[in-house]
């Protein structure tokens, strides 16, 4: 007879945690969900009693009997069951199906969780066993139902009206509705032609250096597609080209030398949104294939022996870091970097997303000792390039502000000002290790001036106008719409991957050079929605939703 049983979620991380527990221990998998709403429930039925309270009609997973036997045999011999699923609403709603489906005792029921599956964080865990949250559940049994409620009245009509086959969500539409809207918003834009002017100068010594057109008469020349308060654009090639023959016959004289240090500290550890973004951008990994490589990161391997996690759990909107984290990378950066490159007592940070879950940690690796090239050869190679973005990104967020000195000199010509500029690092401080990506937009680049001082004349050698034209919105990679569902505030890190799948799956959107199209009948369930359910498919409405899942939980 076994003491005590213990359930998990995946066959990989039973194994694991078994051989940590002991022989008084058995582990076994439930994989995933045990129980859930029929998936036909019934013409004109949806699995939920809507005339009674909105009471679910679970059923078993067919495809589950078979663990679910086990489990049941298996908790009927043994003293305590321990529910050890994941540590978010879903994974405590797992455990909550697990003890409904086999009536255990709730004198029997211990829930416990980790955000990392190594022998201390399991240890712990065991010791400080707690009772299953049923905020939690009722949380996600809520999301479950509304999901339900508004996919099941929407989908039917969907195929019937527009094409068989295809679905709505309430998040998957809303999704769906962002790339429309951008894509329209790209095809309405009208381009807008504008110039700027830049002369290289040289001073007497023969140093040679750039300065851009600042002002004609005192008033400032806008320099992008907007046009500020009390600015003027230069709007065409003839006025582009006035300025180029007059300046040319000017000299440039020094008017103000200002000298500006400034820092810029690193981007927090990873969450599940940040990391997808991330991945996406320097990796090329889509969202599905980030937290499928994360999940077996998660899970872990084994080393010298022992099965160990590489790290944290990977379904978060936190960026704490534990204490214990904070301290292992103070001291990996003095041993690897030197002290100048370490913040003494850590650094912490705070989450600028709505209603993110501030219980978890942030993802990061079980070890900051654990380099990457330790488990060269030991992981897949899809796993190392994500372990090593993982591990460089929380090791940066504990280390020195990069620091840089910008100088700007302000010049007059006759009628024109002028401004050169130039940033340089001074200390590189944590891009020594990493420097986040961006979607669109040049990395920065440095420059120096020559020695200057108020005065100073230099020859203007040459004056060269260069034309723009304004651009319309970028269409959203996967990264950027899953950072603008962050902001809105729709869905959670959980959902990010399964509705960039889903809505290239049921044929809404398609990926061309990285981007994300509609095709045409995403905007025709758009058009439908928005007329006839704009409720359900209102970026309020599905924030607020969030907002009271969080109060629910």
């Amino acid at each position: 007879m076994t003491k005590n049983l213990v359930i998990v979620e995946s066959p990989a991380k039973a194994r694991t945690i078994e051989r940590y527990l002991g022989p008084d221990f058995k582990v076994l998998a439930s994989y995933g969900h045990v129980r859930d709403l029929p998936e036909n429930p019934g013409k004109g039925k949806f699995g939920v009693d809507v005339e009674h309270d909105f009471e679910p009609e679970y059923v078993i997973n067919e495809d589950r009997r078979k663990q679910l036997n086990a489990i049941t045999k298996a908790a009927g011999g043994s003293d305590l069951v321990y529910l050890a699923t994941d540590l978010d609403r879903e994974g405590e709603a797992i455990a909550w199906h697990v003890v409904e489906a086999v009536k255990i005792p709730d004198d029997k029921t211990r829930r416990v969780t980790f955000s990392e599956i190594t022998k201390s964080a399991i240890t712990a865990a065991f010791e400080d066993p707690r009772d299953i949250d049923m905020g939690l559940v009722d949380a996600q049994q809520t999301r479950r139902i509304m999901d339900r409620l508004v996919g099941y009245t929407l989908s039917p009509l969907i195929s019937r009206k527009v094409r068989s086959g295809l679905s709505a969500g309430r998040v998957q539409s809303v999704a769906v509705r962002l790339v429309v809207e951008r894509e329209r918003a790209i095809e309405a834009f009208r381009p807008r032609e504008y110039w700027t002017l830049e002369a290289l100068l040289e001073t007497p010594r023969g140093e040679r250096y750039k300065a851009t057109l600042i002002s004609v008469d005192g008033t400032r020349i806008a320099q992008g597609g907007e046009v500020k308060k009390n600015e003027i654009p230069i709007p065409d090639e003839a006025t582009a080209q006035a300025y180029v023959k007059a300046l040319k016959d000017e000299t440039a004289t020094v008017t103000s030398l200002k000298v500006r240090s400034s820092r810029r500290n690193p981007a927090p550890p990873f969450t599940t949104s940040t990391m997808q973004q991330e991945a996406s951008r320097k990796l090329g990994y889509g969202p599905k294939r980030t937290m499928s490589v994360a999940q077996r990161l998660y899970e872990g391997i084994e080393i010298d022996g022992e099965p160990t996690g590489l790290i944290t759990y990977m379904r978060t909107d936190s960026v704490n870091l534990a204490r214990s984290a904070q301290l292992e990378a103070y001291d990996v950066i003095n041993g690897r970097y030197g002290s100048e490159y370490s913040v003494e007592g850590g650094r912490g940070y705070k989450t600028r997303v709505k209603g993110a879950q501030e219980a978890h940690e942030a993802i990061r690796p079980t070890s900051f000792a654990r380099d990457p090239e330790s488990l060269r050869g030991s992981i897949k190679d899809d796993e190392l390039r994500l372990y090593r973005l993982i591990w460089q990104r929380a090791l940066a967020s504990q280390m020195a502000p990069k620091q840089m000195e910008t100088t700007t000199a302000e010049l007059e010509a006759g009628r024109f000002g002028l401004r050169a500029s130039a940033t340089r690092t001074t200390f590189d401080g944590f891009t020594k290790v990493y420097t986040e990506g961006r979607d669109d937009g040049d990395d920065e680049k440095e420059a120096t001036l020559p020695a200057l001082s108020e005065g100073d004349r230099s020859a203007i050698r040459v004056v060269e106008g260069e034309q723009h034209f304004t651009e319309p919105p970028p269409r959203y990679t996967e990264a950027s719409l899953i950072k603008a569902l962050e902001e809105h505030g729709i869905g959670r890190p959980s959902t990010y991957a399964a509705t960039i799948s889903t809505i290239q799956d049921r044929g809404y959107v398609k990926v061309v050079e990285k981007r994300l199209r509609p095709e045409i009948v995403a905007n025709i369930v758009t058009d439908v929605l928005v007329e006839h359910f704009g409720n359900y498919v209102d970026y309020d409405f599905t924030a607020r939703m969030e907002e009271e899942l969080d109060e629910v939980a």
